[in-house]
């Protein structure tokens, strides 16, 4: 098809949602206060990032099941939503600090 397949997009669509879910379900007993909007996303959004890291280091026709292309979306989607986790955190510290 072109660069990214549909398959692939569903993936990191798919991917990045569970990643973020469980990143908000285990940062602090699932009482975080971070908008679930932004945190999925960031999800998602890194999710496809690693699937195009992917396809520049790998060969993208791949016969059966890619297990290395979800395995960079997976690590991708958990880095970004780690970063954006602790970017709002830190914001959140800042505006305590400022009261």
């Amino acid at each position: 098809m072109s660069v990214v397949d549909v398959d692939a997009i569903l993936w990191s669509l798919v991917g990045g949602t569970v990643v973020a879910l469980l990143a908000l379900w285990v940062a602090r007993g699932g009482r975080d206060d971070s908008p679930l909007w932004l945190v999925v996303l960031a999800g998602i959004a890194a999710a496809a990032l690693g699937t195009l890291a992917h396809g520049a280091v790998y060969d993208r026709a791949v016969t059966g099941f890619d297990w290395w292309r979800h395995a960079w979306q997976l690590a991708a989607s958990a880095i970004g939503v780690s970063l954006t986790l602790a970017l709002l955190r830190g914001e959140r510290t800042r505006h305590r600090a400022a009261r």
